[in-house]
């Protein structure tokens, strides 16, 4: 609740949380404790995976959310991918295919619950029957949507199907390794944006493009910052200093790093981790209505 507090003062417009088993707060409490205190906070998972819950419980609990928070939630869906949580709970840990059939067809449910109408709907792994989604979200015809992905199929549908798309890595091995950072890479990221572009058809003008930041360094000293992180990944500099999913400058930098890679890529919707939030404000500050 502080920390809600702390990012609506600083300007920030919305606050994730991921939906993982080990030690974090469960996302759907958290979050309306976060909305409870905020008046213009968006608040939304990143992501929250189908295969935990049931998609028309799921479903229920969003549209809750969404009225209880006067329409401030954003739903960020994925189909899983830490093998670890599925170890831990006895979730069976399908193939990539499987969860993302499965992920499939949960987003075609929850997308059908979030309207409030009566529907019925029919696949290998969900049968729904005359079900109506209530409560009605506030937002119509639903609360924003974001799909995030790394690999071709799962940003087609995304493109297809959602508000936002997320660009991440690959992460089919199921944990960060030497195969995610691998598909980080700039060039990568090119692809994946083509595979969207290709995907999203004339829809592509109403998407908008999420990235997560997952190594962020507010610092005087940029090529210190940068060699000490590629050591730590153990790439070349040169991948770290050109990677959407590193920040590292002086708040001028940074402001000049993401003007570029929107240009690039049409990078808008930029996220931040929480232990972030305070030296990365001078650059949400900066950023205010470019």
């Amino acid at each position: 609740m502080d920390l809600a507090r702390q990012v609506e003062a600083l300007g920030y417009s919305t606050l994730t949380m991921p939906d993982h088993f080990g030690d974090q707060l469960a996302p759907v409490p958290a979050l309306m404790a976060a909305a409870s205190v905020t008046t213009t906070l968006r608040v939304g998972a990143l992501v929250w995976d189908n295969d935990y819950k049931h998609p028309v419980v799921l479903a229920k609990e969003l549209a809750t959310m969404d009225v209880l928070s006067g329409g401030r939630l954003e739903v960020g869906l994925g189909a899983g991918w830490m093998a670890t949580d599925y170890e831990q709970s006895g979730i069976p840990y399908d193939s990539n295919k499987v969860r993302v059939d499965r992920f499939e067809e949960g987003l075609a449910v929850i997308t059908s619950c979030l309207r409030g109408e009566p529907f019925s709907f029919t696949g290998e792994h969900y049968t729904i029957t005359d079900y109506a989604g209530l409560p009605r979200p506030v937002q119509s015809p639903h609360p924003p949507l974001l799909v995030g992905g790394g690999g071709p199929r799962v940003l087609s549908i995304a493109a297809r199907q959602a508000d936002i798309v997320g660009i991440n890595g690959n992460l089919a091995a199921g944990a960060i390794g030497p195969a995610a950072i691998s598909s980080m890479t700039a060039e990568a990221v090119d692809q994946k944006i083509e595979t969207v572009i290709a995907a999203a058809g004339a829809r592509l003008s109403d998407i908008e493009f999420n990235v997560r930041a997952f190594l962020v360094r507010v610092t005087d000293d940029r090529d210190a910052a940068t060699q000490q992180i590629a050591d730590l990944v153990q790439v070349d500099p040169a991948m770290v200093r050109a990677t959407p999913f590193v920040l590292i400058g002086t708040p001028e930098q940074i402001v000049d790093d993401l003007l570029q890679r929107r240009e690039r890529w049409g990078f808008s919707y930029v996220i931040v981790g929480g232990e972030d939030v305070q030296p990365f404000a001078p650059v949400v500050a900066a950023l205010a209505g470019k």
